[in-house]
């Protein structure tokens, strides 16, 4: 589902880091790790198409992302890749619900009010859906970065730092909504983190140097 080769990327000022290759199966569940200053959410960058690498390969889905022209890689990205930044960037106007619906809109979907529907419950706040985003609290939007991450049923989703500003009960509760609904869509998954407590929730696990 996911695999790099040879890839590195160089920042201004000329500092290069070379990633380590990456082969992660579908349906596979990874612990990217690593201290700051490692590059990890770079990497991330790159595995979702946000970043291009100066030199190496990213293949989702078979798919080598820089083959694909902007516009093709945006759409590309909406349907196969959903990313959990760790900042949400709601459209602040729109409702929890309409955050969704746009989400499914840019990937070149119709909105699918029952798909919507069904992810919010399924993590517990389906009561939000009419909801601003900006009236919900920290965690309540967490779910729904979950929710928008998972909306276009993406074969591969990339956490970035889901956990970092999180006690322990809350720490598991996040991993185990990851785990649950990337088993549930058959989708890969991938979370970067500084964070140790994840390690004794992932066999597979990638380390940054």
């Amino acid at each position: 589902m996911l695999r790099t080769q040879q890839l590195e990327y160089t920042y201004p000022g000329n500092k290069t880091i070379t990633f380590p290759d990456i082969q992660c199966e579908k349906g596979s569940q990874w612990l990217l790790l690593g201290q700051s200053g490692t590059g990890k959410t770079t990497l991330l960058h790159l595995l979702g198409g946000i970043r291009k690498p100066q030199k190496g390969k990213v293949y989702v889905a078979d798919q080598e992302l820089n083959t694909l022209s902007s516009t093709a890689l945006d759409q590309f990205r909406g349907k196969n890749i959903g990313i959990v930044f760790q900042q949400s960037y709601f459209v602040q106007a729109l409702t929890v619900g309409e955050n969704l619906q746009l989400a499914q809109t840019l990937a070149g979907h119709s909105a699918d009010s029952d798909r919507i529907k069904d992810l919010l419950s399924r993590l517990n706040i389906g009561n939000k859906i009419h909801d601003r985003t900006n009236r919900l609290s920290q965690g309540e939007q967490q779910r729904v970065a979950i929710a928008r991450a998972l909306v276009n049923s993406p074969g591969l989703i990339l956490a970035d730092e889901p956990t970092s500003a999180l006690d322990d009960e809350n720490c598991k509760e996040v991993i185990d909504l990851l785990e649950t609904q990337a088993k549930e869509e058959g989708a890969t998954l991938v979370i970067v983190t500084h964070d140790s407590r994840l390690k004794a929730f992932f066999d597979h696990k990638i380390i940054l140097q």
